[in-house]
């Protein structure tokens, strides 16, 4: 797994750098700016490359389970009641390594079967790039609910697609998206539950005592706290998600 989660990041580049590659690119390109001899393919190369690195962070959201973890940490952020902690950027940082560790062994097949041919010049990129999708498309699959798929499907006129090979990868990926929230919305809904009781606890015993003064929060914040430490929450809910997702 730790070769796997080593190879995530630069198979990933891959979805996004073999388009770009593909074109304008020449066996070997000139280095040199000579507008009359067509020297400008490796600049215009350049540009497209660092455009289209403009969408790896939509990639990684679109086509991966960062999604539902991060909406998962939110919500949990948000039943806990602590507003900014953890804060925004160790969320995110949490569930962008998450990702990486889940998808590793997809990453690792589009290394395996797109990025390292495609090194060693045993094909070419547009073959390379129909290989890298193949393991992040199967992945999509596995996650998306029939009813979401059929409604892209269905709202874009294409014909029913016999085989999964068949599906178009403009339906797959929004159908996978909403698949994915609506499975983090469950989640969220399930965590949230047993620091609502917790809430409504504290709030009547608060209003028997007549300290309706006293913002329930004030103490229901540190007696959620405590229940999610005392339960092992973070090893509970990222072993569940992790294991939802693989």
């Amino acid at each position: 797994m730790r070769n796997h989660t080593s190879l995530a990041l630069r198979s990933l580049l891959v979805t996004v750098l073999l388009p770009a590659l593909a074109v304008g690119a020449a066996p070997e390109p000139s280095l040199r700016l000579d507008l009359a001899q067509g020297g400008t393919a490796l600049p215009i190369q350049i540009v497209i490359i660092l455009t289209l690195l403009s969408f790896i962070p939509a990639i990684l959201i679109s086509m991966t389970c960062f999604t539902r973890l991060i909406v998962v940490f939110y919500f949990l952020r948000q039943a806990l009641g602590t507003t900014e902690a953890p804060n925004n950027q160790v969320l995110l940082g949490l569930a962008l390594f998450l990702t990486m560790f889940v998808m590793g062994p997809v990453f690792a097949r589009v290394h395996t079967d797109a990025l390292a041919p495609l090194m060693a010049g045993e094909i070419t990129h547009a073959e390379a790039l129909p290989r890298a999708m193949v393991p992040l498309r199967a992945y999509m699959l596995k996650h998306t609910r029939e009813r979401d798929l059929a409604l892209f499907i269905r709202l874009s006129g294409s014909p029913r697609p016999r085989t999964p090979d068949d599906v178009p990868t403009t339906a797959l990926v929004p159908a996978y998206m909403i698949s994915e929230l609506k499975t983090a919305f469950q989640i969220g809904f399930v965590l949230f539950i047993p620091f609502l009781i917790i809430d409504m606890a504290v709030s009547s015993v608060l209003l028997s005592m007549g300290m309706m003064q006293l913002p329930p929060v004030i103490i229901s914040m540190p007696l959620k706290v405590l229940l999610f430490v005392m339960v092992d929450g973070w090893y509970l809910i990222v072993g569940s998600l992790v294991k939802s997702v693989m």
